[in-house]
């Protein structure tokens, strides 16, 4: 049996159980979800059945909230059922041709083109994006408005990018007029999602932090017939990635420069780190150098309390985030990290000085 929900999500990440599905599970709103996995890996089919538990599934909150130690179970019953591209693509399409939502929440290798994108009729090893499209016509032969795109992929402004290709694949494969107009009036929301989610818990749930986020661009036709604390309409979203990657971001590349330079233990964490004498050298440049320029930018008092929020998070004493993780690809987050905030400041005022983060992004070209 075929169930109408309100939501159609792509992805079976732990991130969205412990984030949308959640948020969903507690609106004061019906908002049920079927979740569709769209690599086809059948050893995750385990995961899809407990994910659809008429009990819901675990999600452990765990961390600091205002200096204090939050450990609580939250029992996510948002999800009502599950079906694969792979196997149940027709009943992916019954159920997206009545819901108001999708969301989508695929790999970055989600949105690589592919060469079945261009074929006419339905295949598993097409991108995400061709996938959407073939499920949008389908839907817009059945009379239906367009629903509201809602990814959350860590793409700046996602809506735009996925609905632009959405519109290519449509006039490249289908050329119709019609259809196009339609998708054009179609809404897709910009959006930037938070949330350190440390752990699955099996077979479904998953352990993540205290702080969550869920900012959304305000733009026409864009709505949730909910809130909940930890979404946020914003008429930009500059200011919210600016602190993300500023603070958050940037200190965690800080963090993984020392860890190369002074060549510390292989398995050391971030709370190792926040722990240990260093974490004075992290403040020390969040207050000389990080806050100065956001102030610059008028944004001193929020800059203050995100980085407040931010070494919450980073001293959270539940999780293990590995170091050596965030050192991956260090050059290129050197640049966009710390690179794009010198940039960005001197834009303003050329004259501002930044020496420990020019001096590791110096290093770093």
């Amino acid at each position: 049996m075929v169930l109408q929900t309100q939501v159609l999500q792509f992805g079976t990440s732990r991130f969205l159980q412990a984030h949308a599905d959640l948020f969903f599970s507690q609106a004061d709103a019906d908002m049920t979800v079927t979740v569709v996995q769209s690599s086809g890996d059948t050893s995750r089919q385990h995961r899809l059945a407990a994910l659809a538990d008429p009990s819901g599934f675990p999600v452990r909150v765990k961390g600091l909230e205002q200096g204090q130690e939050i450990d609580r179970e939250e029992r996510v019953t948002s999800v009502k059922q599950c079906f694969s591209t792979a196997q149940d693509w027709d009943d992916v399409c019954r159920v997206g041709a009545g819901v108001s939502y999708i969301l989508s929440n695929t790999s970055d290798r989600g949105y690589d083109a592919q060469p079945s994108d261009l074929d006419a009729q339905f295949t598993n090893d097409m991108s995400f994006p061709a996938k959407l499209t073939h499920l949008l016509h389908y839907r817009f032969k059945t009379g239906a408005k367009a629903p509201t795109l809602l990814p959350t992929e860590l793409i700046p402004d996602n809506g735009d990018v996925l609905k632009t290709r959405v519109l290519d694949l449509a006039e490249a494969v289908f050329n119709d007029v019609a259809f196009a107009t339609w998708l054009q009036a179609m809404p897709a929301a910009n959006s930037i999602v938070d949330r350190i989610v440390s752990e699955p818990i099996e077979p479904a749930g998953a352990v993540a932090e205290p702080y969550a986020l869920w900012a959304l661009q305000k733009a026409d036709g864009l709505s949730l017939p909910f809130t909940h604390p930890a979404i946020e309409w914003v008429d930009s979203l500059e200011e919210a990635e600016r602190l993300k990657l500023h603070i958050l971001n940037l200190g965690h590349t800080y963090i993984a420069d020392l860890w190369q330079v002074k060549d510390w233990p292989k398995d050391m964490n971030v709370l190792d780190f926040m722990r240990g004498d260093h974490c004075a050298d992290l403040m020390h440049l969040y207050e000389t150098e990080v806050i100065p320029a956001f102030a610059l930018k008028g944004l001193e008092s929020k800059a203050r309390a995100y980085v407040a929020t931010t070494v919450d998070r980073f001293a959270n004493p539940f999780l293990d985030h590995r170091i050596a993780d965030i050192a991956q690809n260090h050059g290129q987050k050197i640049d966009r990290r710390i690179g794009a905030f010198v940039s960005w400041i001197h834009a303003t005022d050329p004259e501002c000085r930044l020496p420990t983060l020019s001096a590791i992004l110096k290093k770093g070209t």
